[in-house]
């Protein structure tokens, strides 16, 4: 990758701002997965061997611009002292005179973690002047948050214009060169796994798999956006309406190139996220009352039998709502989705902006390439959740 990496620059003594994704699952103020912050540790304790000085960005949630305790990074930054065993200070605020003398006193080697980036509205609307103040915290820019790269922030695209040098962390360049290789040098028959909850997000992804692929399957939450292009009433299941048009013009282009493009024909549904009840139903049956939550058996059966030919498989994002998916267990969906891992046994790469990496992650794994455990990662046996991805 002809890239400035991390390794590339001289942090003895810099100020060394790095975008992580620390965008974390909280319960009761308690992190119930700390797989992204375990993902950066490399990038991290780089930088603490080096004598850098390092400050730490990342955004948790979707706290609409504002400060909300409820998605403060004051638990993060106790995680991450825990796990570096070393103290990891915390600055109330991501920018301002109190940030700028908190980084002034870091010593070689220490480590602040900013507030919650979007409690500005100013992250998210990439403003220069917002970015500015950014830059005026570091040295060096380092960017280590793939998850969030894709979107054209003040702390992942401005900064990086008012810094005299911008590199990748580790984790960064470990999946540009996964998704490098998935893109450019996959073998055929070649089956794209694509989930999460907008089309409008992944338009240029899934156009891009259409030139390459044989085969994609659709899940998550805009899977109803392609099922309601398709005629077919989805209940009180996410949709996005204004995008319609796009699955339908997605769909025939697929067509046009033979491409498989395949659909959940079942799924898991309940009244609603908060609902402890839940059933299985088909596709073209669900109740005009309910939402779909998770991809059903039957659904499960038939990609696993896809995805069992391919050579290698690309897939991005969770299948599953899962802020719920503890409440879905009791449909079989581990023995469907151990007939997945057992039948899937060639290269592939797999996509997971989110964490779904488990202790289950099987001993007898042969990484290939291997990238953040929540992320991009090229594994043999492809023995992974796929109903979640």
């Amino acid at each position: 990758m002809n890239k400035l990496g991390i390794s590339d620059l001289d942090l003895r003594d810099r100020r060394v701002f790095m975008r992580v994704d620390f965008n974390v699952p909280l319960a009761d103020g308690q992190i119930t997965d700390d797989s992204r912050i375990q993902a950066a540790l490399p990038s991290i304790r780089y930088v603490i061997e080096k004598d850098g000085k390092l400050v730490l960005a990342s955004h948790l949630g979707r706290p609409k611009g504002k400060p909300d305790p409820k998605y403060s990074l004051k638990p993060v930054a106790t995680r991450l002292g825990e796990l570096l065993r070393t103290p990891v200070r915390f600055a109330p605020d991501c920018v301002g005179p109190e940030v700028e003398q908190m980084v002034s006193v870091l010593l070689r080697g220490g480590v602040l973690l900013l507030e919650n980036l979007r409690f500005h509205a100013e992250e998210e609307k990439n403003d220069p002047e917002f970015a500015k103040q950014l830059a005026k915290l570091c040295d060096v820019y380092v960017n280590d948050a793939f998850g969030a790269a894709h979107r054209a922030h003040a702390s992942t695209a401005g900064i990086a214009a008012y810094v005299k040098q911008a590199a990748a962390g580790f984790l960064m360049q470990k999946e540009i060169e996964s998704l490098t290789h998935a893109l450019t040098s996959a073998e055929k028959p070649y089956v794209a796994i694509v989930g999460g909850a907008k089309i409008s997000d992944k338009i240029e992804l899934i156009e891009s798999f259409l030139n390459i692929a044989n085969s994609i399957l659709i899940g998550g939450a805009m899977a109803y956006t392609f099922l309601r292009a398709r005629g077919i009433a989805t209940g009180k299941s996410l949709v996005e309406r204004d995008k319609i048009d796009l699955a339908k013009d997605l769909l025939a282009k697929a067509a046009a190139k033979n491409v498989s493009l395949e659909l959940p024909v079942d799924h898991v549904v309940a009244p609603s996220l908060e609902s402890t009840n839940s059933h299985v139903t088909s596709v073209t049956d669900t109740p005009p009352d309910e939402m779909g939550l998770d991809i059903g058996p039957e659904t499960i059966r038939g990609f696993s039998g896809i995805i069992r030919q391919a050579k290698p498989s690309c897939g991005m994002d969770p299948w599953v709502c899962l802020r719920i998916r503890n409440s879905l267990r009791a449909h079989s969906r581990s023995r469907a989705r151990s007939r997945i891992r057992r039948r899937s046994r060639s290269w592939g790469v797999a996509i997971r902006p989110r964490p779904w990496w488990s202790p289950a992650w099987p001993r007898r794994s042969r990484i290939f390439q291997p990238a953040a455990a929540h992320r991009w990662s090229f594994c043999r046996d492809k023995n992974f959740p796929v109903s979640r991805c």
